[in-house]
């Protein structure tokens, strides 16, 4: 009987090991890593490039290739001069959804939203605080503030919340060197009104 107590002991203390050294750490609890400004722009870059935030953000044109980033434009949303097209809303209501040719409008159950401008000027990420884009990201809030609306799909905010402190940090340090685009995106339209 003492061998099977000691035994059991045994087993639950390995499984409590096992345990707490498997419990990951949510992003926000990693330890900082001290970046210069110049390795946090540089680390941004290669996240924004490798994350696909050009996908959603940036207009593009077709090309030899299939659409093509305007690079003149890159990151600035959906472009304010570009008329807004007429959605089917009856494909939405058979459950799909619908996106622009270049990826910067999408329609869906929620309405019609379209890609926020990420570059430094005033009309994207130029006024705000490093603080407001952590929010934007983790909590889905517009622009980062408290009492607003949630970011709309196709926005995978809550993907991407699961990024660290320093890789939002190095986002928004890399956005704010970007070449600013004056351009005042739409507001969401809801889906009664497509």
């Amino acid at each position: 009987m003492r061998k099977t107590v000691l035994n059991l002991t045994a087993i639950v203390a390995i499984i409590s090991i096992v345990f707490v050294a498997c419990q990951g750490s949510t992003a926000s609890e990693e330890k900082s890593v001290s970046l210069t400004k110049e390795e946090m722009v540089k680390r941004g870059a290669y996240l924004v490039n490798s994350i696909g935030c050009d996908d959603c953000h940036s207009p593009k044109r077709m090309g030899a290739n299939g659409p093509e980033l305007i690079p003149e434009l890159r990151l600035s949303g959906y472009p304010s001069d570009r008329p807004i097209t007429k959605a089917d809303t009856n494909v939405v209501k058979n459950g799909w959804m619908l996106f622009s040719d270049d990826l910067t409008t999408s329609v869906g159950p929620w309405g019609q939203s379209f890609a926020a401008n990420l570059t430094s000027d005033a009309t994207g990420t130029g006024n705000w605080k490093e603080e407001q884009f952590i929010k934007a990201i983790r909590e889905g809030k517009f622009k980062g503030l408290d009492n607003t609306r949630p970011l709309l799909m196709p926005m995978p905010w809550f993907v991407y919340r699961n990024l660290t402190d320093d890789d939002l940090k190095s986002i928004f340090a890399f956005l704010q060197t970007t070449k600013p685009v004056n351009n005042v995106v739409p507001a969401p339209k809801p889906f009664i009104q497509l």
